[in-house]
């Protein structure tokens, strides 16, 4: 029987992918004020940024409740396959130990293993289709965590914002935090590659914080599944122009950033996820 696949809606897969490879997710919320809303469930992409356009205030997230873990677990568990859950990095949210904590309260009845992606929407999101392409294909539990393991170790993802305030508010700052003493022209590039965030650069404008995107990918002569991740950002067809001497646009796969890492990333945020060669 085939090794089940689990995950939270911070991977940001779209619906259709996830049914497509059997992938269950488990929602975050997003709370704007009073109001708490079920990530992908009560709230989508577009009603989430349509909705931070004009809330005066800053959103803020919520890992799953343990109970949310055990449910999709023992489903997917049913037939007495084992389960691999991939979460978003434990360096970000409290989401990992939840599942940890759902893990432990079924041990008994299911194999159930939980992994650390550390990493984000496209880049936790190309793990879990990865790991579950190999489950399909009769792999032991054992061995797709060791795939997610070797592509954790391989995933390079970056970021260009247009506000560091979003990450500051929401506590997510981490090694970027000498960024906060830049001038208000500066636009931060961050790294999120072992699943913190870093400093990796800043610019002036918009347009060099793009083509800084294009030139670290430009840097490696050959890279893996190479995805461009979009927090609504208006420039997403200028980024791909500027990839055209590489990249393809069909070998680019788009990923809408939705409202978990949205909430820190701030709208317009855009980036590169990536598996380095093994």
């Amino acid at each position: 029987m085939p090794v089940q696949i689990v995950t939270d809606s911070a991977a940001d897969l779209a619906p259709e992918l996830a049914a497509e490879h059997g992938i269950r997710v488990v929602p975050l919320s997003i709370r704007f004020g009073d109001e708490e809303f079920t990530d992908g469930v009560e709230l989508t992409s577009d009603q989430f940024y349509a909705r931070m356009a004009t809330f005066d205030g800053m959103p803020a997230t919520a890992a799953p409740a343990p109970g949310a873990f055990e449910a999709a677990m023992r489903e997917a568990g049913a037939k007495g396959d084992a389960v691999v859950v991939i979460t978003i990095s434990a360096a970000l949210s409290a989401t990992m130990q939840s599942a940890e904590n759902a893990a432990r309260s079924i041990d008994d009845d299911i194999e159930v293993r939980v992994v650390d992606s550390k990493s984000i929407t496209a880049a936790q999101g190309m793990q879990c289709v990865a790991a579950a392409k190999l489950a399909a294909t009769g792999a032991s539990a054992d061995e797709v965590v060791s795939l997610v393991e070797d592509l954790r170790e391989r995933t390079r993802i970056y970021g260009a914002l247009s506000t560091l305030d979003y990450l500051k508010k929401g506590g997510r700052i981490g090694g970027a935090q000498a960024l906060l003493g830049s001038v208000l022209s500066i636009k931060p590039i961050i790294d999120i590659s072992d699943g913190t965030v870093k400093e990796a650069g800043k610019v002036r404008t918009r347009r060099k914080a793009l083509v800084w995107l294009r030139d670290r990918v430009f840097e490696l002569p050959d890279i893996e599944e190479l995805a461009l991740c979009s927090g609504k950002a208006d420039d997403v067809d200028e980024l791909l122009d500027l990839m055209a001497p590489r990249y393809s646009r069909d070998q680019i796969k788009v990923w809408t950033i939705g409202p978990v890492i949205g909430t820190h990333g701030g709208p317009g945020v855009v980036g590169f996820a990536w598996h380095a060669p093994a």
